[in-house]
């Protein structure tokens, strides 16, 4: 009998844990990434901006960053920021590929506001 109440208790343990691990709430529908990416208040940013060679990403991102009036930085380190951001939250998701070309894009970016290493 003891052993029972035992296991019963750990039931009830684990039942505990998995309710507070998920907020006693379902997962929610959006991501926050998503909330900034379509309302951010930073930048302005072109249609399909990321999909572009090097070259064409950083001269987007410098285009909008030296535009926008919102900005609480500087114009490259707006563009930087969303650059990275955009890295981050893609995540384990990008392809190596396609972290390369985003890893050249920085160099790019860099290079069009006379920031080289």
């Amino acid at each position: 009998m003891p052993q029972r109440e035992k296991k019963s208790k750990q039931s009830q343990t684990d039942r505990r844990k998995a309710e507070r691990k998920s907020g006693g709430q379902s997962r929610p529908k959006h991501l926050w990434s998503a909330e900034v990416t379509e309302h951010s208040d930073a930048l302005d940013l072109e249609n399909h901006v990321f999909a572009r060679k090097p070259a064409e990403i950083a001269q987007s991102l410098k285009r909008s960053a030296e535009r926008s009036h919102r900005r609480k930085t500087t114009p490259f380190q707006s563009a930087m920021s969303m650059l990275n951001f955009y890295i981050n939250r893609a995540g384990k998701n990008l392809t190596a590929k396609r972290r390369q070309t985003l890893d050249r894009a920085k160099d790019e970016l860099r290079k069009a506001f006379g920031r080289t290493k």
